[in-house]
Parts: C-alpha cells; structure tokens; sequence
C-alpha cells in the first residue's frame, strides 16, 4: 500500500487551505478584505539541520530552555516568587553528562554564538541559563510556524547585542524621574487623591519609548493606545505632552469641558489625548483613547479605531493596489492590568477577532503591567494559570516576560516584540512584572491582606533612583545631569499648578478629521434626506447587477435579485432590503463609507439582505454596491463577525468615533443579544459624548417582535434603552440627546434615517428596534416617492385613512404592533378610530403628537397599545411625557407583567394576542 509522508510545516499548510475551501472566500478580495500574500515557504538551514541531527540530544535541551527557561527566571522584583527548577532542565534527561563531552559547534542549535563557534556543553548550558533564566523570558515554542520559532529564537539568543546608546540611557532615567517627580508632586498637592500612580512600575515608559522609536522607524504614521488607570496620568503628562495644569484643574474640581461645549465629565483617571510627537525627526500622530473604569473594555474600542485609520489611510486592507500590509502606517497598543487581563471575557474575544477579516490590523502589542495582584486578590486566586498573560496562547502568540526592575531588559522585551508585530504582523505580549508601592491605590492600606509582599516593597529604594544611581556610577551620566532634569520637571510642575484657575480649558475636540461638525443643537432640525428617483433607481439596478460568469444561487437570483429589478421598474412596494440598499448605495455615491458588521449580515440573519452574493461553485464573495461605477467614491464593507458581541461593538464604536464620514452599522443576530455587549452601550455608546465630547454616529439594528420565538428572540429590550437616555420628562426634546431611539415601521423611514446619520454636521448613535416580520410583510413597503428629494425621516406617522371630526379613539403605538392594529381595525370595518405611530421615542416628538392630536377635537379616549409587557416596551417612557409634555393622559393596553421578555408556549403567546386585539376593540 502507498504511504504518503507528510512533514508537520506541509500538515499545517494543508490545513490551512483545507479551512480556506471549506467556507466562502474571495482569491481577488472584497473591499476591507485583501487575501493575504503568499509568501515562499521557509525552510531551515539544510546546514543547521544536519548539525541538529548530528547532535540532537543537545538539540533537545536547547529546545528544552527555549520551552521551559522561563520557570526558572528570575522576574518577580519582590524576590517573592518560589524558585522553580525545572525537571525539563536536566542534561541527564536527554542523556547528556555536563563536562565529559567535548565542545561542540553550535550552529543551527543556539543562536547566542557566533557562526561556527565551539562551546562545551557546560559553557553552552551557561549561556542557556543566562538568556532564558535571567531577568527576561520567553514563551515562543507554541507559535503556529517553523518560521516563527525560529525567528523569536534567534531575535532573544541575541537579545544582548541590542544596543542601548548612552543618550538613551540617560533619557531612559529622566524620563522614569519624571515620572517619579509627577507622583511625588501629586502626593504632595493632593493629600486625597486616587491618582493609581506608576511607583514601581516606572520602567514602563521605557516600553512606550521604544515602541515609539522603533516606530518612527518604521514608518508608522498612527498610533492608537488604549490603557487603564495604573499610570495612567504619568504617561499622559511625562510622554504624551498633555499640560500638567488640566490634570491640577480636574483634581481641584475645575470642568475639564471647553466652554461653549456641554458635557459631565469624567473621573482624571479616564483623561485622554491626541498629539503629534517628533521621534527620530519624524511626525508620530498619538491618539491614546479614554477608558471607562469596566476594565479592559477599551481594548477593541483601540482596534477599531486602528483599524479606521487603516481606512483613511488606505492601508492594507483598504489598499487600492495590494502593495501595503496592515499596520505598514498605523499601530495598535493595548495596555491592560494583570488580573483583568486573564479574568476579562472581552480580552479572549478581542483576541477570536485579532485576525478576522475585516477585523485585522496587522497585530497589536500588549503590554500587561503586572503588579502581581488583583485589588487585594492574590494572583493564584485571580486566575488558573501560571501566567496573566496565558490567555495570549488562545491565538498562539508569543510572550515575553521581564522584571521591572530592569528597565534595560525592559527596552530589549519591547525592541524583541515590536520587531516580531512588524516581521509577521501579528500580536505580541509584554508581561511587565512590577509591584504597586501603595496597594489598589493611594488610600488604601494593603497590609491588610498582603503583609508579606508590603513588607517587601516599603524599605525598597525606587526603581529611577536606583537606575540613575548605576548610571552614575557607570560614568554614564553626572549628578547635574540628573539634578538639572528634575529641578526643571519640578518647576513646571509647581508653574502649572499655580495656573489652574487661571488657564482656560483649550476646546480639544472637533479637530482634524472631526473639524467640519460640532454638538446638536437643543432643538429638533430636519433634514432633506431624499434622491432623485433616477438615482435611486440606478443605485437599486446597481445593487443585483452581477458578472456574466457569476453563479448565483437560484433561490436568491429569482426571490431577490429579478424581484427587487420589477420592484424598482414599478417605483412601488420596495421592501425594507431595497430601502437599505438605496440608503448604502446613495451616501456611497456622495463619497461616505458603509460598514455593517455582525453575525451573518452578509445575507442577514432572516435571509433578507443578501448585500453579499457567494458564487454557488467557486465560494468567490461578490458585493454588487462595490461596482457600481468605475470611479467609486464610497464602498460597502460587509464585515461577517464572530459569535461576539462584546468585543464587536466596542470594534464598530472604535471605527465610528474615528471617522464621522463612515456610516458604521452593527446588527445584532437577534435583539436581546446586545446585552453580552452592554459594558460598551453603558461606558462609551450612551454616555461617551458626555464624558468625553466624542462622538458616534454607531447604528444598532436590534431585531425586534413578540412573534412567539420565545423569551430570547423576541425583545430588544428597548426599555432599558429608554432609561439610558436623557429625554426630558417634562420638557421638550432637542437633537442634543445622549441617543436616539428609533423604531420605524416603512422602508422608506428606515432609507431616511441612514442617511440622516451621515448628513447631518453632528453626530449621534442611533439604537434602532429593527423589524423581522416587517421585513417581508406586503403591507409594510414604500414607494420611490417616499425618498424622492424633500422626503425626510417622521418622528411620527399619523393616520390619513380616518376623517379627523368623526375620530373618538386615538391609539398610539410603535413598531410593527401597528400592523396588527390596523388589519384589526379593518376587519371589523371601525372608522372612528385613529391609530398614530412613534417613529421616534427619543427624542420624544412633543410637538408632531400635539399637531396629531389636534386633527380629532371630538376624541373622548386615548390610547397607548404595545405588544410588550406593561413592565417592558415602551409604555413606562411614554406615559408621563403624554401627560406632562402632550397634556394627554393615555390608557395602557397591553400584556400584563412579567418577569422574561415573552413566553415560550405557543397557546399562551396566541391568548395574549387576542386579548389584546379584545381590550382595544371591544
């Protein structure tokens, strides 16, 4: 019998293709998803191969170092870790007796020698001991390639002959002595303060200066930074440029917020920057994004906003000619605490999206500043594994571990990872490993629960000082080099703490990318947001126009592609698919970019939408609104997720605060599933323009009907969208809402609110309750003429079918229930009754309900019917803005309470369904 043999590089390939074919793909590429270059596959030195061979139990234990070195490092600066001594370490196991062999030539089998070089097993176990058992460590051997391994290999053997200028020795000290004088003057200033300084981790902004060095020498252009509290505020003011005297005015309770602008606030911990830094004579655009306090929350917030710089900067993905790879520009830091980093599910998602397409940025390096303790939990209880940073290995990505308490090994690590981010474009992890000098933060008594450790850390001398002490002694700085440093940091500190009361807040926002718009206003504007019907017309033809030798599926060519042609030809019942994709294709053509991302929202979760085709023999992606003509301004990037929300959402919100031209979209699977999202809704989407004066024109589509599908895909739960916002009570609503909340029940009001978003000079998240039944439903269509120029989103619909003066009964409702309601209505042939629509619950429309009300003097009763329970929906927002803002008080119809979204039994859910038509028409 024939045996195929095959070598484990050619296994991996062929599984790797094997994946490829197994699902749709695109051998050219879709817009926001270039096929990756092949590359010539690697192959070792046949030379370092044979000596391998020759001398393959000494192979083995250098392989052994390479995996297992770093359990025996030494990386905790307290001295408090047990000493391990691991058994994978023995020469003996690999039948090797040190001293009786004779020396060997390395090659092939340790990359710390020179070529040819002879070393005893002795000298070579010496310098094993030395590279993988020191200050600095690494974890490479799971990497997915040859290569790979390899590479990291030789990059860490070699580590010590990355050289480390004197200038850069010194600027590495005064810049760890600011950083020191900052927490000294803070503490001095502020006796109170939570300022989760950086004493003994100062040694981190060697990491960020290294980063930014190499850098400038790469040729990055953009770097995004996302970071939590610890240091937070000593990189802002020591790194970042940002003036010392807007942290003093915060901390003295003075309003971070410009005048003229409106906004809350936030906590100093949060503060956040964009600024241009000159390294190597070369411009580096930073632009560190704020963090809620829901830890690492902001680490996709930080991708997708890299990954739209990728965009405007038509990088990788979005490269026109195919010559750039993600990240050639731009780059993305994550900086994340030790015990969040391992106990956070949103770390392991951003992780599944890393090398998604439409979701690769060319790789991020992470820094995790590991102070070996949650708040006062220990890191043995925080987490499973040996290390914070083990959660790296979900994607097979390196790891290197260093002790604080070396800053020079600190900047070899980062030279090591920011090398490998460039070389394979992937993501790398820097486990800091430091203490925190004062426990969770400066008020705190961490004794408590740490006696030991805080024992060890109290009679330490701090890591800037004992650098700058051994520069000193090394002759490598003097003492008025360091002293005229510190005495000049002190000086501008102390000027800009007396300048707090007296230095206006710079207006920092609407700048660059962002200069052309400003807040919403307080009152409701309109916006014409119709096109031409020839342009519509074309856009639609446009949108189901494939090549000749494409393959469609036969279901989709005849129900979507010829119906929606006869759809456009007759100008009339265009569903809410076609309006879509008018509203796509018409903001395209005006130069604005289109993003929808989720799960399945290439043919939509109801098999509506179908914006993507798949050749049904080739697997090839075909986008129809990508070719519409051969000088394209705007293109549609249909962004297929993974089974997250969490991580996706924050990714899409990250796109959307980058870009105000990007109408950015993410569409839930079915409506109740934002809520594995809902740390990104509450910290940034709801409350983020507050905080922060950033803005987002983010669209939620959240799908949305009680049409017996059980507790789990019916609601969207718009009610707690409701509370979340700041629509008055008793007042009348502006534009200036915090979010809108939209619930349209025609395509067209659906066309309009798209554009709406991208035509207006502000910007505000739109969380819409999306339809499923509607989306097929005959009576729920539009007309071309509904989007024609002067056509615009109706915060409300009112009922023309009904004669004003014979009306006794106003209902109002929202949503799809209208449709209920009015085939009721007509069955039992009612003309007294008037059923009136709220497009739009927030911002609550006051004054289109009062015209409303005002056709039908003769009204005696009214109405508020929902299919949602009383304790749910809709019903506890409207009522008292009826009453206090309409001068309307309403009669609830409607489910009773309950405590899930529906019921899960087909006769109850019908029973309720007749009850309610009952109560309203009886």
């Amino acid at each position: 019998m024939f045996r195929q043999v095959i070598r484990p590089g050619v296994l991996l390939n062929a599984r790797l293709s094997s994946l490829n074919v197994c699902g749709y793909h695109s051998k050219s590429g879709v817009y926001g998803n270039r096929p990756a270059k092949e590359e010539k596959p690697y192959h070792a030195d046949p030379q370092h191969i044979t000596n391998r061979i020759e001398h393959g139990n000494i192979y083995r234990l250098v392989e052994a170092y390479r995996t297992h070195g770093h359990k025996k490092a030494t990386l905790d600066p307290l001295g408090l870790q047990q000493e391990m001594d691991p058994h994978e370490l023995a020469p003996e196991l690999y039948g090797i007796n040190p001293g009786t062999m004779k020396t060997v030539n390395v090659d092939g089998l340790f990359y710390g020698a020179v070529a040819g070089q002879q070393l005893s097993v002795d000298d070579l176990i010496g310098q094993l001991e030395r590279e993988y058992c020191d200050t600095i460590a690494a974890e490479f051997q799971h990497l997915d390639t040859e290569e790979e391994r390899e590479w990291f290999a030789e990059a860490f053997e070699k580590k010590n002959s990355i050289e480390i200028s004197n200038e850069r020795k010194t600027a590495l000290a005064n810049l760890m002595l600011k950083c020191q004088g900052f927490d000294h003057f803070l503490a001095s200033k502020f006796t109170t303060l939570k300022r989760y300084g950086g004493e003994g981790g100062e040694s981190m902004m060697g990491v960020f200066d290294e980063i930014f060095h190499k850098s400038a020498q790469d040729g990055v252009e953009e770097v995004v930074i996302c970071m939590p509290h610890r240091g937070r505020l000593n990189f802002l003011t020591c790194m970042l440029e940002f003036p010392p005297v807007r942290i003093f005015q915060k901390v003295s309770g003075i309003s971070e917020i410009p005048e003229g602008f409106k906004g809350t606030g936030d906590v100093v911990s949060h503060a956040y920057t964009s600024v241009d830094l000159d390294y190597e004579g070369k411009n580096l655009h930073v632009s560190f994004i704020p963090n809620p306090s829901h830890l690492e929350a902001n680490n996709p917030v930080a991708v997708g906003k890299c990954r739209s710089k990728q965009q405007s900067l038509q990088e990788g993905d979005y490269s026109v000619d195919g010559a750039s790879q993600p990240g050639d520009r731009t780059l993305c830091i994550q900086v994340h605490g030790d015990a969040s980093f391992s106990a956070q599910g949103i770390v392991a998602e951003t992780f599944s999206i890393a090398e998604c397409p439409h979701y690769n940025i060319g790789g991020s390096i992470h820094l995790i500043v590991n102070n070996q303790i949650g708040f006062t939990t220990e890191a043995n209880r925080g987490r499973s594994s040996m290390y914070s940073s083990d959660l790296a290995k979900i994607n097979n990505y390196p790891v290197l571990h260093v002790n604080a308490d070396f800053p020079e090994d600190v900047i070899k690590a980062t030279a090591i990872a920011a090398d490998y981010r460039q070389r394979f474009r992937k993501d790398v992890i820097i486990d800091f490993i430091c203490f925190r000098k004062y426990g969770h933060n400066e008020l705190d008594d961490p004794s408590f629960t740490q006696p030991l450790m805080y024992n060890a850390i109290k009679d330490r001398k701090s890591i800037p000082d004992s650098y700058a002490e051994q520069l000193l002694g090394d002759g490598i700085c003097s003492e008025t080099d360091i002293s005229s440093v510190q005495t000049e940091w002190s000086k501008k500190l102390q000027d800009n703490y007396a300048a707090r009361d007296s230095t206006p807040v710079p207006p920092y926002v609407f700048q660059r990318q962002w200069s052309e718009f400003g807040q919403a206003p307080a009152a409701i504007t309109q916006w014409d947001t119709g096109i031409t019907v020839d342009t519509l017309k074309f856009v639609g033809a446009k949108s189901v126009a494939l090549p000749e030798d494409f393959n469609v599926h036969p279901t989709v060519g005849k129900n979507h592609c010829e119906k929606r042609r006869q759809k456009l030809t007759d100008g009339s019942s265009l569903d809410w698919a076609t309006a879509e994709a008018l509203a796509f294709g018409s903001l395209m053509q005006q130069g604005y970019n289109v993003r929808i991302s989720g799960q399945d929202v290439g043919r939509g979760t109801f098999s509506h939408r179908h914006a993507m085709l798949v050749d049904q023999l080739t697997d090839e992606i075909y986008v129809p609104l990508n070719h519409m003509m051969d000088e394209q301004a705007g293109f549609l990037e249909v962004a297929n997720s993974a089974l997250t929300e969490e991580a996706v959402l924050g990714y899409e919100y990250g796109m959307s605060v980058d870009n105000p031209r990007s109408l950015v979209i993410w569409e839930a699977q079915f409506g109740d599933f934002f809520n594995g999202a809902q740390p990104i809704i509450d910290t940034y989407i709801t409350s983020g323009e507050n905080k922060w004066l950033l803005q987002t024109g983010l669209v939620m589509l959240l799908p949305h009907g009680m049409d017996g599908a059980g507790p789990e895909h019916s609601s969207c739960r718009m009610e707690r969208f409701l509370q979340g916002c700041d629509s008055k009570e008793t007042g009348v609503d502006g534009d200036d809402v915090n979010i809108q909340i939209l619930n349209p029940t025609t395509p067209a009001q659906y066309f309009h609110l798209l554009r709406r978003q991208m035509v207006r000079n502000f910007r505000k998240p739109a969380v819409v309750v999306a339809p499923k039944v509607l989306l097929r439903l005959a009576a729920a269509t539009s007309d071309l003429t509904q989007m024609a120029p002067g056509t615009t989103f109706q915060p409300v619909l009112g009922d023309p079918g009904v004669k004003g003066d014979k009306v006794n009964k106003v209902v109002f409702c929202s949503g799809k229930h209208f449709y209920l309601l009015q085939k009721e209505r007509e069955t039992r042939n009612i003309d007294d009754m008037a059923i009136i629509r709220l497009e739009s619950l927030c911002p609550f429309p006051a004054g289109e309900l009062q015209t409303e009300l005002n056709k039908y003097p003769n009204a005696k009763e009214f109405i508020w019917a929902q299919e949602e329970h009383r304790n749910m929906g809709a019903w506890s927002f409207v009522a008292p803005r009826f009453e206090n803002v309409v001068g309307c008080k309403l009669r609830y119809v409607g489910r009773d309470v309950l405590g899930l979204p529906a019921v899960g039994i087909g006769e109850i859910h019908k029973a309720e369904v007749d009850r309610l038509v009952s109560d309203l028409f009886s």
